[in-house]
């Protein structure tokens, strides 16, 4: 499949530079690549939440669902435990998920379910024009916060690795290698799997030149190690200090996941004798 043949025709209104397109065009890539060796694209759906991250689901041709702002992994959880089949992938943003949705981001870790989640974490609300979010560095300067925000940024990754989830990583959208490369392996593991990606708003928070400068791939790193994956991940705190920013992947291991012990402990559930067609006859 061409990557092209996921594309719709829907209107981009993403600004010029915005880190959104690198994701969609690593997505695109990633979903062609994979249709016909995981399984057919009729079965991957997509879930967004609210923000400027959710236009992606618009410009995709592939199953999707727009959640309400936060919530984003409540309806993921629900698709994948009513059909576990689906290959189910998450767009959410750090507002999104780190402020109105960070109960349901530390559960659906927490329980492992078999679903991806792509962070567009660019530490800013842009649709809102520039206010400050979680991983916003202190002293964060937008409409909520002239004088400066006074919280101290969330660190993601380490909040992940701390609630469960089985696959964690970082990208960044100027290096789209790496980003097909960490979304095809999210996409295949078997478990709740986490991409935090720095993805710079050029309009409200515009850290290119910072992130050009300080990011690196990691090589030689033990991924199966909790330690060594927390000693990277504590590395740099997105603050705003100059340390070296790690990508790559930096934690994956195997547990039992919700939808397995789900679909375990109602052997009946999934034995099915009504056909759509039925359904619509009953309801419709």
């Amino acid at each position: 499949m061409n990557p092209m043949d996921l594309a719709t025709y829907g209107k981009n209104t993403w600004c010029p530079g915005c880190g959104n397109f690198s994701i969609l065009s690593a997505i695109r890539s990633v979903l062609a690549e994979l249709d016909g060796q995981m399984q057919s694209i009729e079965n991957v759906v997509l879930v967004s939440g609210i923000g400027c991250h959710a236009k992606i689901v618009d410009l995709m041709n592939v199953n999707s669902f727009y959640s309400i702002h936060g919530r984003v992994l409540p309806v993921a959880t629900a698709i994948k435990l009513a059909n576990p089949d689906l290959t189910v992938i998450c767009f959410s943003g750090d507002g999104d998920s780190l402020a109105e949705g960070l109960d349901h981001l530390v559960f659906a870790a927490k329980r492992n379910i078999d679903v991806t989640l792509i962070l567009h974490d660019n530490r800013v609300y842009g649709l809102t024009t520039g206010q400050f979010t979680p991983t916003s560095p202190l002293g964060f300067k937008g409409k909520s916060t002239p004088n400066g925000s006074f919280e101290h940024p969330l660190n993601p990754p380490e909040l992940m690795l701390a609630s469960g989830a089985t696959y964690i990583a970082r990208g960044y959208t100027h290096g789209i290698g790496l980003l097909q490369k960490l979304f095809r392996e999210a996409i295949l593991h078997k478990g709740f799997s986490f991409v935090d990606v720095l993805q710079v708003c050029v309009s409200y928070n515009n850290l290119y030149e910072a992130y050009n400068k300080r990011t690196y791939e990691l090589k030689d790193h033990d991924a199966s190690s909790y330690e060594e994956a927390q000693k990277v991940i504590r590395s740099w705190n997105y603050d705003g200090s100059d340390v070296p920013i790690p990508l790559g992947k930096f934690y994956e291991a195997d547990a039992r996941r919700l939808d397995q012990a789900y679909r375990g402990s109602m052997p009946n559930a999934l034995d099915r004798d009504n056909s759509i067609s039925e359904l619509l006859e009953n309801f419709i």
